[in-house]
């Protein structure tokens, strides 16, 4: 769950999950690059092979296990581009920073719990509402209460009640969902009143101590194999740090409003990446839901004003 993702105009978030908020520059780019839409195929390749990648450790380490090493993999990266200056945060600055931390560590273990319950394709989409919903509530124009319907009658498919129907994975990845929106309006305000990516690191390392005590005690009941820890350090690297580094790529070379397009295609990519990789098949009215999903953010950004 998207190192924040960019979706529906909205700040970068993968994981998303998991991208803090990125700096754009003063000039924004009127046209997309050949090189920019390599970085954004990649960025979102990685994040959702990531995902993967981490759920294969899940039979050892669990989701709980691999999201603590992804933290601490999350951390590493921000603190290295971030270089926070606690000691000068004041209050005020706190309070944002803790809460992003709070919501960073929830969504990441709400989405990987998911992820573990109803597949990748699946937990990726619910938890795509996040963003989705931001940017229909931010308006009040008619196509974006078409977009309201059409995305909440994806949803209403994907959750229809089957026999195989696990509600506790909806249920996460609508979780998921929630923390995805609180981590972008969170972002922007610590972005505001914490200078550069320092917020966003700082976020990053309390989160990372927050699940230290957690980690341990994975590893002492559950040793990890060579394996399942390289399957976690794997997800913490494609789906933390090669997104960030790729979107701060990006955004200096794709308008805002064709990065927010492209990252409409994330639960395309969870989905193909999870029936490939996991052997994850989706039914042809769970694709035609999540293609609902899709598309509802796709109509939204694309007749959006400037």
């Amino acid at each position: 769950m998207h190192a924040a993702h960019g979706s529906a105009g909205a700040v970068p978030d993968r994981t998303a999950p998991v991208t803090p908020a990125l700096v754009t520059p003063d000039r924004p780019p009127r046209r997309t690059s050949p090189a920019g839409v390599a970085a954004m195929l990649g960025s979102g390749l990685s994040t959702q092979i990531g995902a993967a990648a981490g759920s294969l450790a899940f039979p050892v380490l669990g989701p709980v296990g691999v999201v603590a090493v992804r933290q601490y993999v999350a951390a590493l990266v921000l603190l290295a581009v971030g270089r926070p200056r606690l000691r000068s945060f004041t209050r005020r600055q706190w309070r944002p920073v803790i809460l992003l931390a709070v919501v960073f560590g929830t969504m990441n273990l709400s989405l990987y719990s998911a992820i573990d319950r109803i597949g990748l394709g699946l937990a990726v989409t619910l938890e795509f509402l996040g963003p989705l919903a931001i940017a229909l509530a931010a308006t009040r124009r008619r196509v974006d209460a078409c977009c309201a319907v059409l995305a909440t009658a994806g949803v209403v498919t994907l959750m229809r009640p089957q026999p195989s129907t696990d509600y506790v994975g909806m249920g996460l990845g609508l979780l998921a969902a929630v923390c995805w929106a609180s981590y972008i309006l969170l972002n922007r305000t610590v972005g505001r009143r914490v200078l550069g990516a320092q917020g966003s690191a700082a976020a990053a390392l309390l989160s990372a101590l927050m699940f230290l005590p957690v980690g341990i005690v994975v590893v002492l009941r559950h040793p990890p194999t060579a394996a399942s820890l390289a399957y976690a350090v794997a997800a913490g690297v494609l789906a933390s740090a090669v997104p960030y580094l790729a979107d701060l790529f990006t955004l200096r070379r794709v308008p805002a409003p064709a990065f927010g397009l492209f990252m409409s295609v994330n639960p395309v990519l969870a989905a193909l990446v999870g029936l490939i990789g996991l052997g994850q098949s989706l039914g042809a009215l769970d694709g035609a839901a999540i293609g609902a999903v899709v598309a509802a953010n796709v109509l939204s950004i694309a007749t959006a004003r400037r």
